[in-house]
């Protein structure tokens, strides 16, 4: 028997000004392309045009940055998806399909280097780190979304069946990132679509 979720703590946000977008800016692309622990402050001010002294202002600390970058993507993943889950065909199955070649279409254009969940939960493991949570909710969430997907295609069996296609993305995610194989997620997609098919 599963052991009931914890409930996450609130994640603390922060308001973005201009100058604090300079910075969450900067940082963000650093993080993606260099590691959140291997780029210091002083490097994001410098890219950002800002003193230290105003990220600190804007943010209080690089792990309120770390959070905001982590958040942000997460914003912007789900108003994407949202769009193609719009697009897509009414049944289960073709919108099932359609989180594969949102996260395909995501990873070619925003994701070069893999999930930068999957990326930063390999920094930080710890939960008490203020990022942790939206790393962990980000991916409750698209197990959440899995389940309500499959949920009038297979009623009895949807938790099981929403872990296999959860299994089959994430994956599929992580395979992209390393790049052991063309297209993964177009392959990850394709099994999605015989798992459903068979019933």
């Amino acid at each position: 028997m599963d052991s009931p979720a914890q409930t996450p703590a609130p994640v603390r946000r922060v308001a973005i000004t201009p100058g604090a977008r300079r910075v969450l800016d900067a940082a963000a692309r650093l993080f993606y392309e260099r590691g959140i622990h291997a780029v210091g402050v002083d490097l994001i001010a410098a890219e950002a045009g800002v003193t230290k002294k105003t990220l600190y202002d804007r943010f209080g600390s690089k792990e309120q940055l770390v959070v905001e970058y982590l958040a942000a993507r997460d914003e912007h993943w789900r108003e994407f998806l949202d769009e193609r889950l719009g697009a897509a065909g009414k049944s289960a199955e073709d919108r099932v399909l359609a989180v594969f070649e949102a996260s395909r279409a995501w990873s070619e254009r925003f994701s070069t280097r893999g999930c930068s969940m999957v990326n930063a939960h390999a920094e930080i493991d710890d939960p008490r780190h203020p990022a942790h949570a939206v790393i962990t909710g980000q991916k409750a969430w698209m197990l959440a979304l899995f389940t309500s997907l499959v949920g009038d295609l297979a009623p009895d069996r949807a938790r099981a069946l929403a872990r296999t296609l959860m299994l089959l993305h994430e994956g599929a995610l992580v395979a992209y990132g390393l790049d052991v194989f063309p297209d993964p997620l177009g392959a990850a997609r394709e099994q999605a679509r015989a798992l459903l098919e068979a019933g």
